[in-house]
């Protein structure tokens, strides 16, 4: 988990304006980790996190388009059914806000990365890392539950 700079580059929508871009990054060697495309009517926003975001600048800059920079919070996660949800609920529950997030098919190792637009990375990492999932908790306190519903409770519950 770890803070990484992500580029925002806002594209006109017209043919070959995507291609042009993504076509400099590869010339120049440079690996895109992850991306999101946006539309509107007139514009698109192209966000991307490469390996190297001190080469991609330069390239970047040279193809005179409107952009910028922000930290976002990349987390691996597992590449499973409820990975991106675990990640979302803590967050919620230690009241952190998420802006906007999006996530790769697949990293090293079965991964899947999460970038999340957060306020305060520092405090999301925080909070992911030391935060349990209370439904997790719940049903943890559940199955190690011995009390068992006797007859006569069962009875006074449907009263």
């Amino acid at each position: 988990m770890q803070s990484m700079t992500q580029f925002s580059v806002f594209l006109v929508n017209k043919p070959g304006v995507l291609s042009q871009v993504c076509r400099e990054l590869g010339k120049a060697k440079i690996n895109i980790v992850a991306l999101a495309m946006m539309d509107a009517v007139e514009h698109g926003v192209f966000r991307l996190i490469v390996e190297d975001p001190g080469r991609a600048r330069p390239v970047l800059s040279q193809l005179n388009i409107p952009m910028t920079e922000t930290e976002v919070l990349v987390v691996p996660m597992a590449n499973r059914p409820g990975a991106l949800a675990d990640i979302c609920e803590k967050l919620n529950a230690g009241h952190v806000n998420i802006s906007y997030m999006y996530c790769t098919t697949g990293a090293t190792g079965g991964k899947t990365l999460g970038a999340f637009k957060v306020p305060n990375i520092k405090k999301a990492i925080r909070v992911i890392e030391n935060r349990r999932l209370p439904t997790r908790d719940m049903k943890v306190k559940l199955r190690g539950s011995k009390a068992r519903i006797t007859p006569s409770r069962r009875a006074a519950v449907r009263r």
